[in-house]
């Protein structure tokens, strides 16, 4: 009998450089700052998105100077303590910001623009607690695994996002608890993957120390990916997936679960990620987990238009701050650091040089997957009964919705999907 996961667990800048920037349109740049930015003024009372949408035009346009005083009087006038109105337009700004900077040659932060460093650990397990996305996907993700895994006696794990690694003792432990006694506990092997050499290191010692408490048998190998662009591929190989294969010990008697919680929109566009499809396809997996964000109006077409994705990607996030508003108490010191060092990395990314990738849902992964030969392995009604009890006893608000469609188990705030949890072979 397959058991329940359930686990309470869980700048300072050159400003001659900028100023030269600023000035270079001259007078050009004053008239198409004007033009853009009086349109959105145009409305009887213009919207925080109209303001954001217009400095996203004319960055589109090119005009370099004009974005960025356009995002300088959005960052002036709203703040990170504000509401979630504020807050949010306070982000998108600052991402507008990098951006134009970026495409300059000007520095502005030295956090990474792709969003490819993990956030600190402190506001990374912040996050978990204060919000249900990170629980959900997991949870959701491990039952399909647990279940995949039911009587294999080695099993491996590839996560393509190991992180801090907090996805993985509820599922060692419900491993552990549902073993035939006679035979005793399987073991277990994870191989993670991530771009922060120590922070795997950190994550590997956790894991096993873990493993030791409840008398697993575990072994934990880090994965080293590059992120000096934003394809992924291993240190010292080519930067196709495939190449990974050498990296990787696959062993004929282990049921191997391939994990990719937040992992799929980071690959390099679409024939990077048929390739990566690919390659896992060729390694068998038992099971193949996927999780991604949803956004409505992304579709499966191109997203290289960059008003059209940041509107995408505002009505996401708006959202997501409107859930923490409703569900945090005021002023509370986790929900700023959740929003600067996790959602506002995010926000750097999404509407980066690379972000078009985030926004393309269940329905773009699905379509790739079938292609690559995989076939949907829909979650059980177990799994998708327990993210609701997830949400009841930890996150009690009537705001967010667990559903299940097409397979697939979608957690929203009110009507609005905002990630998605789907399991293939």
């Amino acid at each position: 009998m397959i058991g329940s996961l359930h686990s309470s667990s869980s700048s300072d800048t050159d400003n001659n450089s900028r100023a030269d920037a600023r000035n270079n349109s001259g007078g050009e740049g004053e008239a198409a700052l004007h033009g853009g930015v009086e349109r959105a003024l145009a409305a009887a009372v213009p919207s925080t998105r109209d303001l954001v949408l217009a400095c996203a035009d004319l960055m589109q346009r090119g005009d370099l100077a004009a974005a960025r005083r356009a995002a300088e009087i959005l960052l002036s006038a709203a703040s990170p303590r504000g509401d979630a109105t504020d807050r949010l337009a306070y982000h998108f700004a600052r991402a507008l910001v990098l951006r134009v900077d970026a495409k300059a040659g000007l520095p502005f932060s030295p956090r990474s623009p792709t969003g490819a460093a993990p956030a600190p650990s402190g506001a990374y397990l912040a996050f978990n607690q204060i919000a249900p996305f990170l629980r959900f996907a997991h949870l959701t993700a491990n039952q399909a695994i647990l279940e995949a895994v039911d009587g294999a006696r080695r099993v491996h794990i590839l996560d393509l996002d190991a992180a801090h690694g907090v996805q993985w003792p509820p599922l060692l432990q419900a491993i552990a608890e549902n073993a035939d006694p006679a035979l005793g506990p399987p073991e277990v092997r994870i191989t993670g993957a991530g771009a922060d050499h120590d922070t795997l290191l950190r994550t590997g010692n956790r894991l096993r120390a873990f493993a030791r408490s409840i008398r697993l048998p575990f072994h934990f190998t880090p994965l080293l990916l590059s992120c000096a662009s934003s394809t992924h591929h291993v240190v010292g190989t080519s930067t196709t997936p495939s190449a990974a294969v050498t990296s990787l010990e696959l062993h004929a008697d282990e049921t191997l679960a391939v994990n990719c919680v937040l992992f799929l929109h980071k690959l390099g566009g679409q024939d990077e990620l048929a390739a990566f499809l690919k390659w896992v396809k060729a390694m068998a997996p038992a099971v193949v987990t996927v999780s991604e964000r949803e956004a409505s109006g992304g579709g499966i077409g191109p997203m290289d238009e960059l008003p059209r994705r940041v509107g995408v990607a505002m009505d996401h996030y708006s959202a997501v701050f409107e859930a923490l508003e409703a569900t945090v108490p005021p002023g509370s010191r986790e929900r700023l650091a959740v929003e600067q060092e996790v959602l506002g990395r995010e926000i750097e990314a999404a509407v980066g040089s690379t972000g078009g990738r985030w926004w393309r849902g269940l329905e773009r992964w699905a379509t790739a997957a079938r292609v690559a030969g995989f076939a949907a392995r829909p979650l059980s009604a177990f799994a998708v009964s327990q993210a609701r009890l997830l949400l009841r006893l930890h996150y009690p608000s009537e705001g967010y919705l667990v559903q299940e469609a097409r397979g697939a188990c979608f957690l929203g705030w009110q009507t609005r999907p905002l990630l998605s949890v789907s399991s293939w072979y």
